[in-house]
């Protein structure tokens, strides 16, 4: 990656949404990047929409505020329809389609639907949700490395090898599967 690449992740707030934009930032300094990672709660804090913003940049980063991220991630439909007519033309959507069968309109931008609830579930947990729509924004942008995601989420989930497991299971499979949806080239 080079320049700066801004992502928005948004749904409930106890879907996780804050814990994925930070391992992304944390990945992001790990490669020596500059990094922000802007969380906003307000008054969805009690079980609505929560979001969080990260800046990745090999420059300086002027401002970390973002209002047309160049992605998101989104956990839920009330947040799908808020955010995904923000995403900057030519840019990336990703979607949990376990939760979202909303449908936008925009034909520029990527779209790619990942069963993330259904993923984390099957991997024994519904909490790791967030990590398989981290590992589908990360095969479907290349912000960062897939290796160096993997190693900050070992260096802050390692403590419970069951609890990493299932993340690095789903990690993995998000990945697979957003890399397979971008090399077909289509909406997914």
């Amino acid at each position: 990656m080079t320049g700066q690449y801004e992502v928005t992740f948004a749904g409930f707030g106890g879907q996780g949404v804050m814990v994925a934009g930070q391992l992304l930032a944390y990945s992001g300094i790990e490669e020596g990047k500059n990094a922000v990672w802007i969380p906003s709660y307000g008054p969805e804090m009690r079980g609505g929409t929560a979001y969080c913003t990260v800046v990745i940049s090999d420059k300086r980063i002027g401002s970390p505020i973002i209002n047309s991220p160049r992605a998101v991630c989104i956990f839920n439909p009330p947040s799908y329809e808020k955010f995904v007519p923000r995403v900057k033309t030519g840019g990336l959507a990703v979607v949990n389609s376990s939760l979202i069968t909303l449908a936008t309109d925009r034909t520029d931008i990527t779209e790619i639907r990942i069963p993330a609830n259904d993923l984390a579930i099957e991997a024994g947990n519904v909490k790791a949700t967030n990590v398989a729509m981290l590992g589908a924004f990360i095969g479907a942008s290349g912000v960062v490395s897939y290796d160096t995601v993997k190693r900050i989420l070992e260096a802050k989930m390692g403590k419970k090898k069951s609890v990493l497991d299932i993340n690095m299971r789903v990690l993995e499979q998000g990945f697979q599967f957003a890399g397979e949806a971008m090399r077909k080239g289509s909406r997914v």
